[in-house]
């Protein structure tokens, strides 16, 4: 739960910050917040010295990247300011791939305030009038499928037998 609420934190801080700085527009908050999931996302795995979901984190983003960028240029729909290549969201995508992975990986209870926040960045492309609602909840597909392919859940607890020549026994681990 401390990361969830840690990541939340950090992506509405780096929000929050560019906003007053930079822009003032609901849109350039979509625009940080697709940034600033996916690295909150990654400075978890991080933070808790997990080498094995860092490099699951990897290759689901390249893979929802990969994917997004081949839909946009293969499937022909227009945004709806008449613009190219509105399917899927990329931002929506980017965004949904760092809540999917913390998700995956760490559970639910961590994941939700990314999943709000990713939320909001699809909003803010439907608001910008960038994309209609298919787009945005396709994007958030691709990212999460990726995510449930590669991403394994992290095991917080374990028991491991031990056998030894004047004991026998059970251990028990619990990550925090």
């Amino acid at each position: 739960m401390k990361a969830g609420v840690l990541a939340a934190a950090a992506t509405i801080g780096a929000g929050l910050l560019a906003g007053p700085l930079w822009a003032d527009t609901v849109e350039t908050s979509g625009d940080v917040l697709r940034v600033a999931i996916p690295a909150a996302a990654y400075a978890v795995a991080w933070r808790r010295d997990d080498d094995e979901g860092r490099g699951q984190f990897l290759k689901s983003f390249a893979g929802t990247i990969i994917t997004t960028f081949a839909l946009k240029k293969t499937v022909d729909k227009s945004r709806p300011n008449d613009k190219d290549e509105a399917f899927p969201s990329g931002h929506a995508a980017t965004a949904f791939a760092g809540a999917a992975f913390i998700h995956r990986r760490y559970g639910w209870r961590d994941a939700w305030p990314a999943y709000l926040v990713s939320a909001y960045v699809g909003w803010t492309r439907i608001d910008a009038d960038e994309h209609d609602g298919w787009d945005v909840l396709a994007g958030a597909a691709v990212a999460v499928g990726w995510n449930w392919l590669l991403v394994e859940p992290r095991e917080n607890a374990a028991i491991t037998p031990v056998v030894g020549t004047d004991r026998l026994g059970v251990a028990f681990s619990m990550r925090w």
